[in-house]
């Protein structure tokens, strides 16, 4: 199907951001002519797909729709148990709240928002240990997500290390840059979970991706089938979350997969029931379990992620072509432009990220996300705001929608801001929600 896209004034889009609250997220879909906000549940749906939806069985309990999903889960990924829920938070949601006790210590390579976010409303510590390279824009590491693991034994064999009972990697790394994470780095913190008596849990919303990376950039899987490095990938992990809107290119849907943790997996499946309803729905339709279990075996279709890696790339080439400061090198979702650089005048306490998602849509009608210090937020035993080591403005494009052509005009809002940089004010925040406060909070240009 064809969407319409409404052009739109620059003195149009100064009057939404301004009753947006300065805060992309508020803006209304009608008013953005590029939305680069998410991938998350933005792709289009292939014909397999689509046909897939028809045959959705919405029975209550024991639909085949399960089965199916259920099935493509144990296929592709490798796990045993399975309890679906109705996107990415509501996995967390369930899994968090079996295991986070307060003051518990979850180590990564980097929490994105929501993760960090269940973790601290448990009273937990999201604890990021990226490898340092992850903190140079220009370091051209090909592996920028992977985990320090001499950070990490220091942690676990440390004073702290009792407060540890899971270790996370994010695959990829989506907070920091949409970097890969080397399947060597897997296997070797699976190896420190095994010593020291931890579960490994990945979040695998972009399990493909990172397997294309691994195959394009670790030496000896050059050869390899995606779907045996995928294999490979999580064997070692004990239970995996993921957000369906991601890697299975699905609209809504997600779930926690445990891999032979029956008593486990039977108090994940009582959380469920609770919060996102019968063990073989959770939260779904019938006819998203089924559009899911397609996505699963589709995603690893080589074309179509050489496809989807390459356009993601040409974004990041026009970007840099139109003076950016690009995360190098380009990940796997998205680019991410550092707004620390691109406006050096504004220091973190104005949040140039946030300003700088601003100014891209007041340029060009493009919609963006901000990865820096309101994403962060407050600490939560001090109050104070969270500085991150940058300021990042991502970019992320949507699966199968946009052409290249239409990609174009992110470089083109982009060329007109860092002709002059200096014009771009930052902000001040007027209203923030305790928790995930990015999505709602509402600034006013500062002085």
């Amino acid at each position: 199907m064809v969407e319409p896209v409404r052009s739109t004034t620059h003195a149009e889009r100064e009057a939404a951001l301004e009753v947006a609250g300065w805060n992309p997220f508020q803006l209304a879909a009608s008013d953005v002519e590029l939305d680069l906000l998410t991938d998350s549940g933005t792709g289009a749906m292939s014909h397999d797909q689509w046909a897939a939806l028809l045959r959705g069985d919405e029975s209550y309990a024991g639909s085949r729709s399960f089965e199916r999903f259920r099935e493509a889960v144990q296929d592709v990924l490798g796990f045993r148990y399975v309890v679906p829920t109705h996107q990415g938070r509501g996995a967390e949601s369930i899994f968090f709240g079996a295991v986070i006790d307060p003051g518990e210590i979850v180590p990564s390579n980097a929490h994105f928002d929501t993760t960090r976010a269940h973790i601290e409303v448990r009273r937990g510590v999201a604890l990021d240990l990226p490898v340092p390279e992850a903190y140079d824009p220009r370091a051209e590491s090909p592996f920028k997500g992977n985990v320090d693991l001499e950070a990490l034994e220091r942690l676990l064999a440390g004073n702290d290390g009792g407060k540890v009972s899971i270790l996370m990697l994010t695959i990829t790394n989506n907070a920091g840059g949409g970097q890969p994470v080397s399947l060597d780095n897997i296997r070797r913190t699976a190896e420190l979970a095994r010593r020291y008596g931890k579960k490994l849990v990945l979040d695998i919303a972009r399990f493909a991706e990172n397997a294309w990376f691994v195959r394009e950039r670790e030496p000896g899987y050059a050869e390899t089938p995606l779907p045996d490095i995928v294999r490979a990938s999580l064997a070692e992990a004990d239970a995996v979350l993921m957000s369906a809107k991601k890697d299975a290119i699905a609209n809504i849907g997600g779930f926690v997969a445990v891999r032979d943790d029956e008593e486990f997996f039977h108090r994940l499946q009582g959380r469920g029931i609770v919060f996102e309803g019968f063990p073989t729905y959770g939260g779904l339709a019938g006819r998203d379990l089924e559009a899911i279990a397609v996505g699963l075996r589709e995603v690893l279709d080589p074309e179509y992620l050489r496809y989807r890696i390459k356009q993601v790339a040409y974004l990041g080439h026009v970007l840099e072509e139109a003076g950016a400061a690009v995360v190098r090198p380009f990940g796997g979702h998205a680019i991410y432009l550092d707004a620390g650089t691109m406006l050096a005048h504004l220091p973190p306490s104005r949040f140039p990220a946030q300003a700088l998602t601003c100014a891209l849509y007041l340029a060009g009608g493009v919609r963006t996300v901000e990865i820096g210090s309101v994403m962060a937020g407050r600490d939560p035993e001090t109050g104070e705001n969270r500085h991150p080591p940058l300021e990042l403005v991502r970019l992320a494009v949507p699966r199968r929608v946009y052409t290249s052509r239409q990609l174009e005009l992110a470089a083109e809002a982009t060329a007109e801001v860092t002709r002059d940089p200096g014009a771009v004010a930052g902000l001040k925040i007027v209203y923030e929600a305790p928790v995930l406060r990015h999505f709602t909070a509402r600034f006013r240009p500062a002085a």
